[in-house]
């Protein structure tokens, strides 16, 4: 995957009021799973009052199983979280997550009434929100002459890649960072230009 959408902004919120029933659509940007259940706590903590504090995210890429969680917070068994995972995957953005408060108005809106209130919390949510491309960046160490040094600047600059760090000692010591996609393009012209002398070694991502 060369590229995902992300949340823009840090947190977005929404709310509407349903049979007496107030709902909060809090929806934040959170990399990784610990964000997400972080962003979820800090959410109970600032709504101690409510009924229930349902949430679902996307903790990583769009398409990573395994960074995908939900929770119904005691309302009916797959009426909340799963509606608004549901809703996060049909978005396609990446490092969500969405946090549904329920203060409880006195009226029960049944099963159906429920993911509808859930659901549709998140789509109104998503709509709202403004988002930015998140393009994976490789890892990778060169090792260059000094007189090489501009000429891989231009080449960096030109393949959206960027010099993470840099040691100057006989030769200079590179962490390039580079997107995945423009990686076969770099290492052609880097050869090129070098005459093949220069070589990406592959970091531990």
């Amino acid at each position: 995957m060369d590229g995902w959408d992300i949340p823009a902004q840090a947190v977005s919120v929404s709310e509407e009021t349903i049979k007496k029933s107030r709902f909060i659509t809090l929806l934040a940007h959170t990399d990784g799973v610990e964000a997400a259940r972080a962003f979820v706590q800090q959410v109970k903590a600032e709504h101690p009052a409510a009924r229930h504090h349902c949430w679902a995210w996307v903790a990583g890429a769009p398409d990573d199983s395994q960074q995908l969680g939900f929770s119904d917070d005691g309302e009916p068994s797959g009426t909340a979280g799963k509606p608004m995972l549901a809703q996060l995957m049909g978005s396609q953005i990446g490092e969500i997550t969405a946090v549904v408060v329920r203060y409880y108005g006195g009226i029960m809106l049944g099963t159906g009434g429920l993911v509808k209130a859930y659901g549709g919390g998140v789509q109104q949510g998503l709509k709202q929100l403004a988002r930015t491309r998140k393009v994976p960046m490789l890892r990778f160490h060169l090792q260059c002459d000094y007189a090489q040094l501009k000429d891989i600047e231009r080449l960096l600059q030109r393949f959206e890649g960027e010099i993470a760090e840099s040691q100057y000692r006989d030769r200079i010591d590179l962490t390039l960072a580079l997107p995945h996609g423009q990686l076969d393009a770099f290492s052609q012209n880097l050869s090129d230009f070098s005459r093949g002398a220069l070589t990406l070694i592959p970091m531990k991502q």
